[in-house]
């Protein structure tokens, strides 16, 4: 099982449902990796477009329909075109660089972070 939401795993009832059914593993997607925003995109169309009520009963069935849709998908390929604003785009960085920096800042100096306190020893 494959999932991009990696707090789904910390979550009580999910770790006793694991616990349940050993024969599943979860393999969760890296956080921040802009490439797969594409990944996930082209399985949504997959999904709603050929899946919608698909049922595969191997994995090999599952391999087919994917390759399927790509090889029918590819015959008409778009390029994408890109409406942003390069300086918009810019400042949305920058704004978000701003927020994250606060925001580790704060954390650094709140009393519940670790290195915010002293060693037990110090106290």
């Amino acid at each position: 099982m494959v999932s991009d939401n990696d707090a789904t795993h910390k979550h009580p009832t999910v770790r006793q449902w694991l616990e349940k059914h050993p024969r599943f593993h979860i393999h969760f997607t890296p956080t921040s990796v802009s490439w797969l925003n594409m990944v996930e995109r082209l399985f949504r169309s997959i999904s709603t477009d050929r899946w919608e009520c698909g049922v595969f009963r191997s994995v090999p069935e599952l391999i087919s329909a994917i390759d399927e849709y790509i090889a029918v998908h590819s015959r008409n390929p778009m390029h994408l075109v890109s409406t942003a604003k390069a300086d918009d785009t810019l400042q949305k960085v920058i704004r978000a660089n701003r927020k994250l920096s606060s925001k580790k800042n704060e954390a650094l100096h709140s009393r519940s972070h670790p290195f915010a306190r002293p060693p037990s020893g110090l106290r």
